[in-house]
């Protein structure tokens, strides 16, 4: 069984979370596999978080130069 599933934003990871939940409640995935791609989401939000701030961070220090 192939299950497609989106990972490439914030919002598409929390309806992948849903789905995979649904799924391994309903039976139709073990729950070995549902761990393992709920591990993978969190990883992934780990990156896109550490993405943000770092641009915040880079926004920030541009501000803090030009006022000096």
């Amino acid at each position: 069984m192939s299950i497609r599933l989106r990972m490439g934003t914030p919002t598409e990871i929390k309806r992948t979370l849903a789905r995979v939940a649904n799924m391994a409640l309903n039976g139709e995935i073990d729950t070995k596999t549902a761990n393992t791609i709920i591990l993978a989401c969190n990883a992934i939000l780990g990156a896109i978080r550490t993405d943000e701030q770092q641009k915040k961070i880079d926004e920030l220090e541009v501000l803090l130069s030009g006022i000096k």
